[in-house]
């Protein structure tokens, strides 16, 4: 009878333990994603002004910041941009604008105001 009830103190311990450490495990594997967003968008603000990777002149740049980084003015070209650092990749309205860039499904508009 003792055993038992050894036992099952010691497996609820360990279970203790257990969850303890699963979500501690799991705040981490947020503080890290955190930090790497937070880092992602810091440096978004300053690729532009880092010729190593940016190979425009920063002047004309324009950020917009979402859901797009922004757009570049070329001499003859307009490039909508999106910097992305580390493992992250488009979400799905980048996506989205950048097949409409692809299909060429971009349009001037003038409005006039009085």
């Amino acid at each position: 009878m003792y055993e038992m009830g050894f036992f099952l103190l010691v497996i609820l311990v360990l279970a203790f333990f257990a969850l303890r450490y699963r979500s501690l495990y799991i705040k981490e594997k947020y503080r890290k994603a955190s930090i790497s967003v937070r880092h992602g968008k810091f440096l978004e603000h300053y690729i532009p002004w880092i010729k190593k990777i940016f190979p425009h002149r920063p002047e004309r740049f324009r950020f917009i910041g979402n859901p797009i980084d922004g757009i570049l003015f070329d001499d003859d070209k307009i490039i909508f941009m999106e910097f992305k650092t580390g493992k992250s990749y488009l979400n799905e309205a980048q996506r989205k604008i950048k097949s409409l860039v692809e299909a060429k499904k971009v349009e001037w508009k003038e409005i006039k105001t009085d």
